[in-house]
């Protein structure tokens, strides 16, 4: 902005010289207020200006434009407002003149949050672009007022104008555009633009934990685990929870290994009994078994009903006598039936056939089953065989 005015105060202390509208009165008071402007007088210049007494249209329209640049350099923004105003209604300047100070009146609206005053004269001046111009900048600001004035659809017309212009990437046009189609709820096309704003800020999470909500919400979570676990090795701070999604994906998309040695990096692994859960399902699912029991057997500390998944796991394992131990440890009244089974097993297989048996009739007891009623007829044709070999 300052380099604008900086140029349309140059562009005023040529042009005088040679605008055959511009009267000699006008032209004096003109060169007087510059070199006052100059100096660094410009509460000065402006007083010059302002009690010059002029008549001719283009004379007023002249020197209110040159008021507009001196009040914006000191700072006084509204009366800088009003004189361009009153130079661009004026109709009297042209061509490049009139586009400058055109430009210049709707830069200083968008300054005051004037977007409604300021719209308007940037799609005027998209009309007809100077050589010397970039219409590009035009069309961001246009974009950019309409995301303000919560014009969605406007704003990402506005966007698309820009792109038109084919130049590098950059963050402000982006979150414009990335905005806008967020407000209009168009995740699949909003995807390769957070992509884009990646691409020039991957250091910054925001994007990435965007573009893994809009895979999500697109189906993609093969896509959502690539790039949550690409923002962790590239180092991104990821929250609790983000570290909890990552562990859902890897789990979703079959890695359930992965899955719980993410879950061992939260704060509470240790110590929350869902968290430890979690993680032991997930190594069970991998079928690390020692990983498995072990996380079950902490999370039997917090609860004893998962001794049972323990003692399961164990006799799973062929580790009969701990699981016998363990199965000692399961109170439920509800899993006696089953307790009394899984006892049978491991009695059956460290040969303690009596015991066993024992276990499946009470078993079928508690709860008649096919499975204890097999039981109980296989150990006592196998007791008869081994009485009969006894005797």
């Amino acid at each position: 902005m300052k380099r604008l005015i900086v140029c349309l105060l140059l562009m005023s202390s040529a042009s005088w010289s040679v605008a055959a509208e511009l009267s000699q009165y006008a032209a004096n008071k003109a060169m007087k207020a510059n070199q006052l402007a100059q100096n660094d007088k410009l509460s000065e210049a402006i007083r010059t200006l302002k009690d010059a007494e002029v008549s001719r249209a283009y004379d007023k329209a002249y020197l209110a434009r040159m008021l507009g640049v001196f009040y914006w350099q000191n700072e006084q923004l509204q009366p800088a407002l009003k004189s361009l105003q009153q130079a661009v209604s004026s109709g009297e300047l042209a061509d490049d003149q009139a586009w400058t100070t055109r430009k210049m009146l709707a830069d200083l609206l968008l300054v005051d949050h004037q977007y409604a005053k300021a719209l308007p004269h940037y799609y005027q001046l998209v009309k007809a672009v100077p050589k010397d111009q970039n219409g590009y900048e035009l069309w961001l600001r246009i974009g950019q007022i309409h995301y303000q004035s919560e014009q969605w659809q406007k704003s990402l017309d506005a966007i698309a104008q820009y792109e038109k212009f084919r130049r590098p990437d950059e963050v402000t046009p982006l979150s414009v555009k990335l905005g806008a189609q967020l407000q209009l709820e168009r995740w699949k096309p909003a995807i390769p633009t957070i992509k884009r704003l990646l691409a020039l800020e991957p250091e910054k999470s925001n994007w990435w934990l965007q573009l893994v909500s809009l895979e999500l919400r697109t189906g993609q979570k093969r896509d959502a685990l690539s790039s949550l676990g690409l923002a962790k090795l590239q180092g991104i701070d990821l929250s609790q929870q983000d570290l909890r999604l990552l562990a859902q994906l890897y789990a979703q998309n079959g890695v359930p290994e992965r899955a719980a040695q993410v879950l061992e990096m939260l704060d509470d692994a240790d110590s929350d009994i869902q968290l430890i859960t979690e993680r032991a399902f997930y190594w069970q699912r991998a079928k690390e078994w020692d990983q498995a029991i072990s996380t079950w057997t902490l999370a039997a500390r917090f609860n004893q009903k998962y001794h049972w998944n323990v003692a399961q796991l164990l006799n799973q394992q062929g580790q009969y006598r701990e699981a016998l131990v363990e199965l000692d440890k399961v109170k439920e009244k509800d899993r006696q039936s089953q307790v009394a089974l899984a006892r049978t097993r491991a009695l059956y297989k460290l040969n303690q056939l009596e015991d066993a048996l024992i276990q499946a009739k009470k078993a079928n007891n508690i709860d008649p089953s096919k499975e204890a009623e097999g039981w109980i007829k296989y150990l006592s044709q196998l007791r008869k065989i081994q009485d009969q070999r006894t005797s």
